[in-house]
Formats: C-alpha cells, structure tokens, sequence
C-alpha cells in the first residue's frame, strides 16, 4: 500500500473533519482574493474623490472585519486538522503496537528494538504530519492559487498574468529536482535516527555489563559516533528543505519585475488603472502562500513517504506463527508429542529430530540434556512460539494448532530461564496475570516460591518498586517472583524453564515441596541442568542432539547406566565437596 492509499483511506474515514476544515479553508481563501479587489476598487475611489466620511469608514471596517472572519477560520481549520491528524498518529502506534506483540521470536530476531521505537515515534510523526498539515496546507494553497490566478487573469488583466507567471514552470521543475533530494535525506535521517535509538536501549539495557567491564568510555564514543550521523543525516535532510525558499524567492523576484515592468508600461498607455496594478501587486503577493506551501508539501510528503517505506513492511510482515485456530478456551488433557523435526532458521543442524513423548494430564515431565540439546526448543514448541517442519504436539482432544494463541497462552504458566519483571511493584508483577488477586493470594504463592521472606524484608514489602527489568532484585529473588506469578495463574500446564537455576538447594528443595503438595492435578514440564529438581517427575526424558535418548524415571535412568546416570553421579560427586 502506498502512502496516498493510506492518507486516502483515512480520510474517507474521518471526512467529517476534512470537509469542515476544507469548507473553512474555501471560506478564507475567498475572502483572501476579495479583499485585493476591494482595496483596489477603494484606491480609485480615493483618487477619483469619490469615496470619503462614514463610506471610507464603512469599508476600512468590512476590511476589519474579514481580517477577524478569516483569524477566526484559520484557527478554526488548524482544531479539526490537527484532531483527524492525531487520531492518524494514534491508530498508527496502535496497528504497530499490536503487530509487534502477536509477533513471534523469528521476527525479532531481524529486528532491533530501537529501531521498531524509533518507527513508532520519529516515523509514525512523519506519516501523521503527512495526513495532517502536508493534506490541508496543499488544499489551501492549490484553492489560494486558483483563485488568485483566475481573479488576476479574469478580473484585473489577462496579458499581465500570463507575462508575470512565465517563472512558475522553471519554479516547478525545481521543486520537482529538491522532492528527490529531500526523499532520500529523510529516509537517512530517519535511519540513523533509528540506529542511534538502538544504541542507547542496549546500553541502558546492558548498564551493568558495560561499568564491569569497564567499557564506558567505548559506549560514549559510539554514541558521539552516531549522535553526529544522526545530526549530519537531519541537517542535510532540512538543507534539501530549506533549497525550495530560495526557488520561491527567485521566481517571486521575477515576478514582481515583470509585474511592475508590463503593468506599468500599461498603466502608462492609459490601459490599466492605478488601482487595478495595485489589487494585482497585492494578488501576486497573495501568491507567496501557495508557493511557500508547496515547498512545504512536498517536503513533508517526502518525509512521509521515506517514513510510510519503513513502517509499512512492519505492518504488513506475516506473522511467524499463524493464528488460525478457533477452539478456545483449551480442554487440558494428555499431551502428545510425535515424530517432531524442527530446526530454526539460518541453522544446519536441527534443534530436534524425530521426538516423541506421551505425558499423561497431571503428570510431571523432567527434561535433561547438555547445553544446546532441544530442552528450551521444546517448550518454545509447545507455547507455539515457533512452528514445527514435521510431526505435531496434541494437548487433550486437540492439535495445538486448532486453539487460538490467546486461549493457548492462557492455558500454560511459563516460567522461562531469564525471568522479565516489569517496571511495576512486586505485588503487580506477581499478580500480572491476575490483576484482580488478593493480597492474601499474592502472598500465598509467594510463599510457595519461597520468596515471601524476602520481599517483606524490602523497604515497602510488596509495594516496593522492582525497577526496569527488576534491577532491584538479584538474580534468585526475580526467579521466583516469576516462579509465584506462574502459581497464582492457576494455568493447567506450567513450564519451567531451568527456572531454578539460580536459588540454592535448600530453596529449590522448599519450591519444588510446595509445587508437589499445590499441584492439584497440574501438569507440569520441567526442563533443567540440575537433577536433583526432577527425582519425583513421573518421567524424565534426556535430549542429546535434538533426539531423545533416554526415558523412564528417575531410578530406572540411574539403574541405565547412560548419560543420566553419569551426570547424577558428577552432580552427587560436587554436592558433596561443596558441603565440606
């Protein structure tokens, strides 16, 4: 879709406001050509003696009072724009808003983040001033110059018209040669807009990574760096911009040469009156609006395109994981995993080959393996964050496939192995997915993830602010402040990703006593390096390679003599040298 498709469907939504601005624009634009003619028919008046006493003041105040009409619709036009070009800007961030949070890995995996937040700020501002001022300044200034070229043709003088508007196509061809230039400085400026922004969520992102390793200083510079592209690509961009007043200028000069040179020499062969130049010398001058307008225009429009090039391949990007399903809300039941290939894009070798499992409803899953073997890969496939190339998983009476994403993503609590906590209290974070919880719930599963002592020693408890990304809480506290947000979600299916990895064992032995005693029927899947957290799983897989070497219990695994049974024996080893 192009940009004019875009501003044209809007403004056939909203033409209330457009048709009213443009009315109001139609009823300052007529004044605008009537009050040259006026002043010019009162300049012969006055010479002629003919016009003096209360009718001289009749007509200086018809002058006044169009001057007060016209302040009046102007600020009336710029209130009804301005509303319909907001909205523009508000159905824009809502459209790229949604777009990005149904999106699934894949796509982020192209993107960076401050380039998607520059589109929705720099960008979307470029398409709004578009559909806003670019729309409604073109319309007053094509309206101002027609009618101000037909009443300086029809109702001054046709010869002097068409002598003074002999500039205008070498103005034309000049704006036509800068739009070129200012579209591809915007898309530039907009670029590096766009890198700059990505500069500085990252390092705010990593503050912590960059001060240990001391790498400020680096960061610092870059950012210079690229400040400098960005201020270089913006001023160039308005350099282009500013070239359409000097091409104004130059034909506005010429103009009025040849205005003051033939209209004159008309005046002199008695062919024009003194009166009639002047109402012409005020319509040429009533001219510099709709040339300075066009500049404009076509400098915003530029920007628009160059923007609307960026946005549009975002909005229009298929999504990763196809929401076709219509069964909701989810009927829990076993889970089925069969025959499962599935490899992520760019990689040769594949994350999973040929998997099969079958964990009945209420059952707990253990999921081993080195790094890199599948485990997270596996969950990802169950949350349908990605699509497999071959096989299917059922849950219950139904392919994952067949239920909505929404209604899926209800039905599973996933705890993944970086926890992400927002900037919000404790208690809002843990109460994310139930907002309307009680304190008292709250703090129930807080305990069941053996974080509640921690939190009350906070400085306000549960309403303590975690920070951005929970920068207050250490790595442990945010792991099972996730971990009580997946418990109070009461979801049918919880999955923890490795989600113990940083609490030691006397708390992952705490967590995982109260998952056993609250289960209530749950499934739950836990993928993890640690083997002590999965002795009572009711069965426990181990991927090496993407496939499923091992299955069974956790005694009958050890009694194997495979890869379980040697890691158990290392982990047993390490146990028992960091006791003494």
């Amino acid at each position: 879709m192009s940009l004019y498709r875009l501003i044209g469907g809007f403004v056939v939504r909203h033409w209330r406001a457009y048709a009213a601005s443009g009315l109001m624009l139609l009823g300052i634009a007529v004044l605008i050509v009537w009050l040259p003619r006026q002043v010019g028919q009162m300049v012969d008046a006055l010479l002629a003696r003919q016009l003096h006493g209360a009718a001289l003041l009749r007509e200086l105040g018809l002058l006044l009072a169009a001057g007060v009409v016209i302040y009046g619709l102007r600020v009336g036009w710029r209130l009804k724009l301005y509303a319909a070009a907001y909205r523009m800007g508000v159905e824009l961030r809502t459209r790229l808003y949604q777009r990005l949070s149904l999106q699934g890995p894949r796509f982020f995996q192209t993107r960076r983040t401050g380039d998607l937040m520059a589109l929705a700020t720099n960008d979307v501002d470029a398409v709004e001033m578009a559909a806003g001022e670019a729309m409604l300044a073109g319309f007053d200034g094509t309206l101002t110059l027609v009618l101000v070229v037909a009443m300086m043709t029809l109702g001054v003088d046709w010869r002097l018209a068409l002598v003074v508007l002999l500039p205008f196509p070498l103005m034309a061809l000049a704006f036509w040669w800068i739009s070129r230039h200012v579209h591809e400085a915007s898309r530039q400026a907009l670029t590096a807009f766009g890198q700059l922004n990505d500069h500085v969520q990252e390092s705010l992102s990593g503050v912590r990574t960059l001060r240990a390793l001391g790498l400020e200083a680096r960061s610092s510079r870059r950012f210079g760096e690229l400040a400098k592209d960005a201020a270089d690509a913006s001023l160039d961009a308005q350099r282009w911009e500013a070239a359409y007043e000097p091409a104004v200028g130059f034909t506005l000069s010429a103009a009025v040469v040849l205005a003051l040179g033939f209209g004159g020499w008309l005046v002199w062969r008695g062919e024009m009156t003194v009166g009639q130049l002047t109402s012409f010398g005020m319509y040429l001058g009533q001219l510099i609006w709709p040339m300075f307008a066009a500049g404009w225009v076509l400098a915003l429009i530029e920007r628009g395109r160059a923007a609307w090039a960026r946005l549009e391949p975002v909005l229009a990007e298929p999504l990763s994981v196809d929401d076709h399903g219509t069964v909701a809300p989810v009927q829990p039941g076993a889970i089925a995993v069969q025959g499962l290939h599935f490899s992520y894009p760019g990689q040769a070798e594949p994350a999973l080959q040929g998997v099969s499992l079958q964990l009945p409803a209420g059952q707990t899953l253990g999921l081993v393996g080195p790094t890199g073997a599948g485990k997270s890969t596996l969950l990802k496939l169950l949350l349908r964050q990605w699509t497999p190339q071959q096989g299917g998983i059922q849950w219950g009476p139904w392919p994952l496939a067949d239920y909505t994403l929404a209604a899926l993503r209800a039905g599973i609590a996933w705890v993944p192995q970086e926890a992400f906590l927002f900037s919000a209290t404790v208690a809002e974070n843990i109460a994310l997915a139930r907002p309307g919880a009680s304190r008292a719930e709250i703090e129930a599963v807080a305990r069941q993830a053996a974080v509640h002592d921690d939190i009350e020693r906070l400085p306000q408890g549960y309403d303590t602010p975690v920070g951005e990304r929970g920068v207050t809480l250490s790595g442990g506290q945010r792991q099972r402040v996730a971990i009580a947000r997946a418990l109070l979600a009461d979801a049918p299916l919880l999955l923890l990703d490795d989600a113990l990895s940083a609490v030691d064992t006397a708390t992952e032995a705490q967590i995982l006593a109260a998952l056993r005693t609250q289960r209530q029927g749950r499934t739950v899947i836990i993928a993890s390096h640690r083997l002590s957290t999965l002795l009572d799983a009711d069965q426990i897989v181990v991927l090496r390679h993407g496939q499923a070497t091992e299955r069974g219990s956790h005694r009958e695994l050890v009694a194997q003599g495979g890869w379980y049974a040697t890691q158990w024996r290392v982990q047993q080893l390490e146990a028992s040298l960091d006791a003494e």
